[in-house]
């Protein structure tokens, strides 16, 4: 069971979101507390799995929180619900690690989506040392409303997109200087899996940052190769 601590300092939504866990199969209430000396001392005297945390207290703001569990090397996650819709506050919640963002007032599904995405990323990687590229791919693209598709257009409006790998791979492109690579041999240099190097070269294609030549052999598919547009 995972166990969940709730901090909320609005009796009416602190009972919602109590109503809400129960009804999530695999979690359960740990502590629910009203301000974040509280929450200190409920983490201090066992360690939750999840904290479901506001933003706004009397003392102060539910990320000093999860600034002070980083500071104090405590291992849990947190999923923010909060009123605050101010993009600060979101950029500073991901930035300190928070798995989900849940804007007041949400629906149970939504709240269900996101502990059920959060127990499946803890179920995958039970019992796991060493994570290959693929189960990081899994889990980040693990909404198939986040996979790329062509018909779904700009690839940066989705989800799932890694400025960061996208980053990566133009780069692996042009340090080529010119000449054609493959998907993947940039699956190898930049350590993705070959459809997700394939994804994003396909991407770049569309957007006019790479060009794509095929090579056609004597028999068999043509082997798509890519260099930087000059």
């Amino acid at each position: 069971m995972i166990k969940v601590l709730i901090v909320e300092d609005d009796p009416m939504v602190k009972e919602i979101n109590e109503k809400f866990l129960n009804k999530v199969e695999g979690y359960v209430l740990y502590d629910s507390v009203n301000t974040i000396d509280k929450a200190k001392e409920a983490i201090l005297r066992s360690v939750p799995d999840l904290i479901l945390l506001d933003v706004f207290f009397p003392e102060g703001r539910g990320v000093d929180l999860i600034k002070w569990v980083r500071i104090k090397n405590i291992k849990c996650d947190v999923i923010l619900i909060t009123a605050d819709k101010s993009m600060e506050t979101v950029e500073e919640a991901f930035r300190y690690g928070v798995v989900d963002y849940l804007v007041k007032p949400f629906v149970f599904n939504r709240f269900k989506e996101a502990l059920l995405k959060y127990r499946n990323r803890k179920d995958e990687f039970k019992n796991i040392k060493n994570v290959e590229q693929e189960l990081i791919d899994k889990i980040t693209f693990s909404d198939k409303n986040n996979s790329f598709n062509e018909d779904k257009g700009d690839i940066k409006d989705i989800k799932g997109f890694s400025q960061h790998t996208y980053d990566k791979i133009v780069e692996c492109i042009r340090s080529i200087k010119g000449d054609t690579i493959t998907a993947q041999e940039v699956s190898k240099k930049v350590g993705v899996s070959r459809i997700t190097a394939r994804r994003y070269l396909d991407y770049l294609e569309k957007e006019g940052t790479v060009v794509l030549e095929m090579e056609y052999g004597k028999v068999g598919r043509p082997l798509n190769k890519y260099k930087l547009k000059e």
